[in-house]
C-alpha cells in the first residue's frame, strides 16, 4: 500500500521542484513497487510536442519523477500521436484509469472534452487536467496565472532592448497563449512605451503544429529579427527551441518559457542569449495534485496557481540577468505590485 502522507500546502514553489528534466521523446512506463492496483500512482498523457520539448511536458515529468521518487510507486508517461483525435484521447485516459492509476492527468487544454466523457465514467479516480477547467467532483482543474509571468517577461525585455523593439512568437492563435501576450505586451508597455512589440503566431490550430514545429518558430523569429526586434519572447511549445536558435544566431536575447530553459541541456549551445525565463509550475501543480491523492484528500475544483503562492515566475538563472542595470530591481518591483494588487494585469 501506498503510505499516506498530510497535504501541507498545495502550489509547490518553481524554485523548489528543479524542473529541469532530462528527458526523450518516447513513450514509457515506469515501475517503482509492485504491480498490485493499489501500488499504481500517478500518470500522465502529454500534450502536442510531447516528451523533450524542454518546456511544458518536460515540466510536467518533473512532477512525476518528484512524485514517484516520494512514494515509490508505479508512474506512467504517455505520448500523444499525430493528428489523434478527441476519441483517442479519450481512449488513453480510460485505459490509464482501467490499469488503476490515481491520479490521471491530461496535460494540456486539449484534453478538456476527453477528461470531461471518462471522469463521469471513473468516480473512484481523481483526474487533473493543465491549462483548462473541466467540471466534475472527481477532477482537478490546474490553471495558472501566466498573463503573471509574461508581465515580468516583458519588463526584462523593456530593460534590455537597445532598438526599442522586441518580438512576441506564440505556437497557436488561441486563448491561452494571448494571456502571455497581453501579460509581456503590458508589462512591457508599463517599463517604456516607447517600445514596440512585434506579434506573431504560428498557427491557427495545435493540428498545424504551432507547438510542434521548430522550423516554424525559427522563420518567425527571424523575421522579428529582420524588423530589429532584439528581444524574442516565445510561447510556442517544443516550436520556441527554433525561436531560442535563431535569437541565438542573430546574437539578440531569447526569452524561454514554462521551464528554466537557460538550464535545459539540449539547449546549451544557446543559453548565453537565453536572458530569463517565464516559469509556469507545472510541475508543483502536478506533484500536489498527487501528493493530495496520497494524503487521502484529493484536491478538485479549479486550482490557480499564481505569484502569491509561486506558481509562476521568471528564472534568474542567467548571471547575465543580475548586471543588467536596473533590471533585477524593476522585475522584483512589477512582481510586488502584481501581488499587492497595485498592478492589475490583462489577460486579453
Amino acid at each position: 500500500m501506498r503510505r499516506i502522507s498530510r497535504l501541507t500546502r498545495v502550489a509547490v514553489g518553481v524554485a523548489s521542484l528543479g524542473l529541469v528534466a532530462t528527458a526523450c521523446g518516447s513513450t514509457s512506463s515506469e515501475s517503482g513497487g509492485s504491480d498490485t492496483k493499489d501500488d499504481k500512482g500517478l500518470a500522465i498523457a502529454y500534450d502536442v510536442g510531447g516528451k523533450g520539448d524542454q518546456s511544458f511536458n518536460d515540466a510536467a515529468y518533473a512532477g512525476l519523477t518528484k512524485a514517484k521518487a516520494e512514494y515509490g510507486y508505479k508512474t506512467a508517461d504517455i505520448e500523444p500521436t499525430e493528428g489523434e483525435t478527441d476519441a483517442d484521447k479519450e481512449q488513453r485516459l480510460v485505459s490509464l484509469a482501467k490499469q488503476g492509476y490515481n491520479p490521471v492527468i491530461g496535460v494540456g487544454y486539449a484534453y478538456g472534452p476527453a477528461m470531461k466523457a471518462v471522469a463521469a465514467k471513473y468516480p473512484d479516480t481523481t483526474f487533473g487536467i493543465v491549462d483548462s477547467v473541466v467540471e466534475g467532483k472527481n477532477v482537478a482543474s490546474l490553471v495558472f496565472a501566466e498573463e503573471q509571468a509574461s508581465y515580468l517577461a516583458g519588463v526584462a525585455a523593456a530593460k534590455v532592448t537597445k532598438s526599442n523593439t522586441v518580438g512576441f512568437v506564440g505556437g497557436v492563435d488561441i486563448p491561452l497563449i494571448h494571456k502571455f501576450e497581453a501579460g509581456f505586451k503590458q508589462g512591457v508597455q508599463d517599463t517604456n512605451p516607447k517600445v514596440k512589440v512585434l506579434s506573431q503566431y504560428l498557427t491557427q490550430t495545435a493540428e498545424e503544429g504551432g507547438f510542434a514545429s521548430p522550423d516554424k518558430g525559427k522563420a518567425a523569429a527571424e523575421g522579428q529579427i529582420e524588423k530589429k526586434a532584439d528581444v524574442v519572447y516565445q510561447a510556442a511549445g517544443l516550436s520556441g527551441q527554433g525561436v531560442i536558435e535563431a535569437a541565438a544566431k542573430a546574437k539578440v536575447w531569447a526569452i524561454g518559457v514554462d521551464s528554466d530553459q537557460y538550464k535545459q541541456a539540449p539547449l546549451a549551445a544557446y543559453k548565453q542569449y537565453i536572458l530569463t525565463s517565464a516559469l509556469k509550475d507545472v510541475g508543483g501543480a502536478v506533484y500536489a495534485l498527487a501528493k493530495s491523492v496520497d494524503s487521502g484528500k484529493p484536491l478538485t475544483g479549479t486550482q490557480t496557481f499564481d505569484l502569491k503562492v509561486n506558481g509562476v515566475g521568471v528564472s534568474e538563472a542567467n548571471p547575465e540577468f543580475g548586471k543588467v542595470a536596473g533590471l533585477k530591481d524593476a522585475v522584483d518591483k512589477a512582481k510586488k505590485g502584481i501581488i499587492d494588487g497595485s498592478i492589475k494585469v490583462k489577460t486579453e
